[in-house]
């Protein structure tokens, strides 16, 4: 590629009448495009596919030896990731969506305007560009100022602060101290402290047991096991999970439900690294470092005396508070692009393509399920999906019953209450504020902007031209 090529690779044009072509050309490159080619012979469009990938496909659909639908169908089977406009002189709705269903990104009727041709390359190329940017973040996304990189590529990121999370556990890896994890439901809590004990180098395996619901005499027989007749019932020994775990590492999920009788046989498991199996006189030795997780309040716990202070003294000689989604918003594309991709295998479907306007919308809304909630939304849309472009229907429906659930300023999330200024704003205001808001986050999208307001995209355009007119927001 030379530096002055735009775009990166080169816009294909397929039509088999040469005047189109020429005036296609023409328009691009008035529009500042130089890295296109013509082809007005439709059989020879794969080959120069296969040999110059391409940014984005125009073709027509009516054209002879490879018609047009053929064509579109076999693209989209091995080129995926690239974006098709359909150019034809047929205005006929059910022949847009047949296009559309098969794959094609957009659809276009000749005779082709200048401005809504490249307005419609612009938008491919936009795609095209976020489709290559989430394959090479996930290629290089691990090289930030990590000095040993291996054991994180589960871990799909490209935010700061999970960068330093990785640096972190690139530093207390090898220890044997325990470590607490805290964070809100559904942020990776348990895959971090997996890939902290891949990065450990220990030799043993790694367990995870659910604190929750267990009481104190399960507890104790989970974690250290008992002997043959320690208890009605115990008709042989029974290893518990610090000696499978031996060498090893044990993660203790939602330990902010242990009652204080068993907070007070885990404190004493941290300080001497010993414990007695049920029945048993004779002190055994642990060999195990213990990774505590929670999405609960510690301050809170301790306060309330729910918690050992003692104890979560221990628990935190290393804290990782992983953030959550909402906080990491351009996390959403590499992992939208990845669970996609993961369904899709896992459902037996072909690849699936999506439209650009759903990571848009995806980054509109805050998660309090986080990743988890993210990767169930999109299982469940692929499920649904049958063929062409994946569907926002899924994705629309569910983001707005979701936002349907009211905000209570008192009782919400951090995040999600409304903070107003001492001076309360007129409604007028907070309606302009609202809708400016609405705006900045979906890219002045104004259909993006209504799905977030609940309201139609015509009262969208028409409270945005009263600003307009009254001088708040510039003219474009």
């Amino acid at each position: 590629m030379k530096p002055e090529d735009r775009p990166q690779y080169p816009i294909l044009i397929v039509d088999d009448e040469k005047s189109i072509l020429l005036t296609m050309d023409t328009i691009l490159r008035k529009a500042g495009y130089n890295n296109i080619i013509l082809c007005d012979d439709s059989r020879l469009a794969m080959g120069l596919i296969s040999r110059h990938h391409a940014e984005v496909i125009l073709m027509d659909l009516n054209m002879p030896y490879f018609g047009g639908r053929e064509l579109l169908a076999a693209v989209t089977a091995e080129y995926p990731d690239i974006p098709i406009i359909i150019i034809t002189s047929t205005d006929d709705t059910d022949t847009a969506v047949r296009c559309i269903k098969t794959g094609a990104y957009n659809y276009i009727v000749k005779p082709v305007s200048a401005r809504r041709l490249t307005t419609a390359i612009a938008k491919a190329e936009q795609f095209s560009g976020l489709q290559r940017e989430n394959i090479s973040l996930r290629s290089h996304m691990l090289t930030r100022d990590i000095e040993n990189i291996e054991g994180f590529s589960d871990i799909i990121t490209r935010d700061n602060k999970m960068y330093s999370i990785f640096n972190y556990i690139d530093a207390i890896a090898e220890t044997s101290q325990a470590v607490l994890v805290t964070g809100e439901t559904g942020v990776g809590k348990e895959l971090v402290s997996k890939t902290l004990h891949m990065k450990s180098g220990r030799s043993g395996p790694f367990i995870t047991v659910n604190a929750a619901g267990l009481d104190d005499n399960v507890f104790s027989d989970t974690l250290f096991g008992h002997v043959r007749g320690a208890f009605t019932g115990a008709d042989a020994h029974r290893k518990g999970l610090i000696d499978q775990a031996s060498g090893g590492t044990l993660l203790l999920d939602e330990i902010g439900s242990l009652s204080l009788y068993s907070q007070a046989k885990l404190l004493r498991l941290l300080q001497e690294s010993e414990y007695l199996p049920l029945g048993q006189d004779t002190i055994r030795k642990a060999d195990v470092r213990i990774i505590a997780a929670t999405n609960e309040n510690f301050s809170d716990l301790s306060q309330t005396n729910r918690f050992r202070k003692d104890l979560l003294f221990r628990l935190q000689t290393h804290h990782i508070h992983i953030p959550p989604l909402r906080e990491r918003v351009d996390d959403i594309p590499l992992l939208a692009d990845h669970f996609i991709k993961i369904a899709a295998r896992n459902l037996g479907r072909k690849k699936l393509t999506y439209p650009l306007e759903l990571l848009r919308l995806l980054q509109t809304y805050s998660f309090p399920g986080n990743v988890r909630e993210l990767q169930a939304m999109i299982f469940d849309a692929v499920s649904r999906h049958r063929k062409g472009v994946l569907s926002m229907a899924v994705f629309e429906n569910y983001l707005n019953g979701r936002r349907g659930d009211p905000v209570d300023p008192m009782t919400a999330a951090p995040g999600e209450a409304i903070l107003f200024p001492k001076a309360l704003p007129t409604m007028e205001e907070a309606a302009r504020a609202l809708l400016l808001e609405a705006l900045k986050r979906t890219g002045g999208n104004q259909s993006g902007a209504a799905r977030l307001l609940g309201i139609s995209q015509q009262a969208v355009n028409k409270r945005f031209k009263k600003l307009k007119e009254a001088g708040v927001v510039k003219a474009s």
